[in-house]
């Protein structure tokens, strides 16, 4: 019996993650859920986005799944997902980005994962305005040798297990001799620790451009922060969009899974919402529970479903949709 957390989150977050629960259940894999409240339920119940309760949860069971949620605008309150990175030194966010067939994209073959900085260089929160007038702000760009040394060498431990050939490191070391300097060069240091491994490095501006060019060059990306922000997304257009967008926080006391996508609260509460992104958060942490075997079955169960088209929600299929749960449903139909 495994023991994890799930923050259901708002908008759409708790119908798809309420299916995302079956469908793990449905697998056979026997976890013991403990959900908590964050977001706007939160705020609404306890004046707080983030409750300690929520903390002291991840702490015990160190697995958490996490649906959407809303940061309320120029309300004051903190993002919960820059919270529970900081909180918990989630240094490594992992976002695969894989083709599926039956979703319409420029490219039928894309397999490849971007691993980002999670916690340092531009989010590192240091900002400030620079007059009384308010005219002119300046943020800091924090890149230091530790956080470069410990998330380039999860990259390649990362290919290593998963069998991957190629690492490429994404930085600005050109105009950004320091930060992006120091990111390369302890980049380059690692890389010839792996030499069963193909490594390469990219101008960040170039990569962009190979990446829409031809993303099949590509296999393992590593980058810094805001760099990793933006390709993450990037990755995800390549292959269809956020709808099937899984991604993980990991650090060395907790992993955090999630959809990546918003919480959608125009269409909250309609059984509109797409499941499979959640679903496919789902299927990194049970391999992150070792549950490998349950987690591959769940993961063709979704690529058979998207592919057959029939029973899928209205942004794959807008013809002839169905709901949230309904595609729930047929994904666990296709798994058995």
């Amino acid at each position: 019996m495994h023991h994890a957390v799930l923050i259901p989150g708002d908008g759409i977050g708790p119908s798809i993650s309420e299916v995302a629960l079956r469908v793990i259940e449905a697998a056979g894999v026997k976890i013991e859920w403990e959900t908590v409240e964050a977001g706007l339920p939160a705020i609404d119940k306890y004046k707080d986005p983030l409750p300690e309760h929520v903390l002291e949860a991840i702490r015990r069971t160190r697995v958490a799944l996490k649906g959407p949620i809303t940061t309320p605008v120029g309300s004051g309150f903190r993002s919960v997902n820059v919270a529970l990175r900081k909180e918990f030194d989630l240094y490594a966010n992992v976002r695969p980005s894989r083709s599926i067939k039956g979703v319409k994209s420029r490219y039928a073959d894309v397999d490849l994962v971007i691993v980002r900085e999670n916690t340092e260089e531009f989010y590192a929160g240091i900002e400030h305005y620079i007059d009384p007038a308010r005219s002119a702000a300046e943020t800091i760009g924090v890149v230091t040798r530790t956080g470069s040394e410990r998330i380039l060498r999860y990259a390649y431990e990362y290919a290593r297990a998963h069998g991957r050939k190629k690492v490429t490191t994404v930085h600005k070391a050109n105009i950004l001799k320091y930060t992006s300097g120091l990111f390369l060069e302890v980049s380059r240091k690692i890389g010839a620790e792996y030499p069963d491994i193909i490594t390469d490095d990219k101008i960040i501006d170039n990569m962009a451009m190979q990446m829409v060019m031809n993303p099949l060059q590509f296999d393992v990306i590593v980058t810094t922060n805001l760099f990793g922000d933006i390709l993450s997304d990037l990755a995800s257009g390549l292959v269809g969009g956020l709808g099937l967008a899984p991604g993980a926080n990991i650090g060395y006391t907790a992993a955090l899974f999630e959809a990546v996508h918003g919480s959608a609260p125009d269409i909250a509460g309609k059984n509109l919402a797409n499941p499979a992104a959640i679903i496919l958060a789902g299927v990194m942490l049970l391999r992150h529970l070792k549950e490998s075997a349950a987690a591959d079955r769940i993961e063709k169960a979704v690529e058979e479903t998207v592919g057959e088209g029939k029973a899928v929600t209205r942004d794959l299929n807008p013809g002839h949709p169905v709901g949230t749960t309904e595609m729930g449903e047929e994904i666990i139909r296709n798994m058995r």
